[in-house]
Formats: C-alpha cells, sequence, structure tokens
C-alpha cells in the first residue's frame, strides 16, 4: 500500500526494484511503477495479491497462479506468451512486461522483504493485509467527521 500523503513520487522504489530483479538501474524493469497524476498525486503500484485474481483468471495458458496461504502471483515463464491478457484484466496496473522481456512480472514481495518498502525515503509504503487496509481507511475517514 502507498500512503499518497508521504509519496514523492521520487522513483526509488522502482530503481530499488529493477536493481534487484534485472540487476539494473532502470525503471521499466521495475515490478513496482510511480503513477504520476500532476500536479498533485503521486502513487506507488504494485500487486495488491488480489482474491481470485483477474490477472490469474485471465491467463490462457495458465502462467499465472497464486500461492494461496500468501496471495503471491508467479509466472511460469515457460507458459507465458506475453499475450498481455493479464495486464488488461489488473485494474491495478499492477502486471508488466519489463523492458526488454516477453514475459510478464508482477511483484514477488521480494521473498518477505520488499526493498522498495525498505528504501523508501518518506515510508510510504506498507505492507499490509486486505483487512488491515480496511481497518485503516475506516479510521481515516471516522477522523475526517471529527
Amino acid at each position: 500500500m502507498c500512503n499518497q500523503e508521504k509519496c514523492t513520487g521520487c522513483g526509488l522504489c522502482e530503481l530499488a526494484c529493477s536493481a534487484k530483479k534485472s540487476k539494473s538501474f532502470d525503471p521499466k524493469k521495475s515490478r513496482i511503477r510511480v503513477a504520476r497524476i500532476e500536479p498533485f498525486i503521486d502513487a506507488a503500484v504494485a500487486c495488491r495479491f488480489c482474491e481470485d485474481a483477474p490477472c490469474v483468471i485471465s491467463c490462457p495458458r495458465e502462467a499465472l497462479t497464486q500461492n494461496s496461504t500468501t496471495g503471491i502471483i508467479s509466472v511460469d515463464e515457460d507458459k507465458c506468451i506475453g499475450c498481455s491478457w493479464c495486464i488488461e484484466a489488473c485494474e491495478f496496473g499492477a502486471v508488466t512486461i519489463p523492458s526488454g522481456r516477453k514475459i510478464v512480472a508482477s511483484c514477488d514481495l521480494c521473498d518477505g522483504k520488499p526493498l522498495c518498502i525498505e528504501l523508501c525515503p518518506r515510508k510510504a509504503l506498507e505492507l499490509l493485509t486486505p483487512n488491515a487496509i480496511s481497518n485503516k481507511a475506516r479510521k481515516s475517514a471516522v477522523k475526517k467527521l471529527f
């Protein structure tokens, strides 16, 4: 989850991800993206590990699978043909085809220690469960009432 009030759009999360996953500092190879809606909103976008993930369901080759415990989406590179149906199905824009590849990629939480979260200078990124996100949204709505 990205706190839009803290995110400055610096792109360090993109660089951290691309460095870890592709061994290069290239935001086009990142599995997290900074969405810039000028001039007011910057927000990092990554996989939300949806229940019954549309990206997994839409794959005609069954190249995407979802871990039932963690929710992490895995891509079988031998099955993926880069058709982009999963990209179209993801309403968050979190599935990508990194530059220079023909296979999709999605955040895999870096084996439980996401470098993007660790390196975010404003601490705008958090790893939260769906229940924690809902609780946070409710608390925020109540605060706005008073």
